[in-house]
Parts: structure tokens; sequence; C-alpha cells
């Protein structure tokens, strides 16, 4: 399962030099990942009010062109794993309606309750498991 999500770039996400900053891919990296567990019907409030937080233990990203000011992107999302304990995506990001990849990487989060790693409840492995499809 693909999650395509459009997010238009603002003035303060761009540099001295016009472009998108480095470290704004990361957050765009976030909203993919907050889209595709919502195409998922999982909401992160409800996540949270059950007591289970979703830290990330790892990102990367490697950077192939600049995005610009009022660039629309395109921010695609694909699981790579989704166990009860754990999720791993992986994204690209381009200007729509283009082919050419402007970045992509990679995240990885595990679920925790009490500051420790634990499984989720069925209700929501269920829903991640059909991301896989």
């Amino acid at each position: 399962m693909i999650v395509t999500t459009r997010h238009r770039v603002k003035f303060f996400d761009t540099d001295v030099m016009g472009v998108a900053h480095h470290s704004n891919y990361i957050r765009w990296f976030e909203t993919g990942r907050v889209e595709f567990l919502r195409a998922l019907g999982i909401d992160l409030n409800e996540l949270i009010s059950d007591g289970i937080l979703f830290p990330i233990i790892e990102v990367g990203a490697k950077f192939h062109a600049p995005a610009r000011f009022d660039d629309e992107l395109e921010i695609e999302t694909t699981a790579e794993a989704l166990t009860k304990a754990k999720m791993q995506f992986s994204y690209a990001i381009r200007r729509r309606g283009e082919d050419k990849i402007l970045a992509e990487g990679t995240s990885t989060n595990v679920f925790t309750s009490g500051g420790k790693i634990c499984r989720l409840p069925e209700k929501y492995s269920e829903r991640l498991a059909k991301g896989l499809e």
C-alpha cells in the first residue's frame, strides 16, 4: 500500500539559498506516516489515549534535488514492516506531476507503554496488517 500526501513548501521551510532546508524532510516524512496510519483507520490521538506512544528509533534520508518555496510536493509513504511492536516506513518525495525523486528516506518507530516496548492491542494490529497488503 502506498499513501500519497500533498504538501506545499512554505517560505519558512526555505533557507538563505532559497531551497527547503534538509531538516524539513524529516517532518514531511512524519506527515506521510501520520496520513498512512489515518488511511488504515488508526487515529494517533486514540493510540495516545490508550497509553501507547511510538518514538522513532531510526531515521535516514538521501537528498537528490532541492525543493523550493511554493513547490507542491507529493510524499509517498510505503510500509516496509508493520508488526505489533514496530513500524518501518520508506518515503519518496517528488514535485507534483514529476517522476524525479527529490528525497527518499526511511524511519522506524517502536510502540511503547509506560516507557517500555509493548505489543499493540489487536484493534490496532489488525489495521496495521492491512498496510502491508
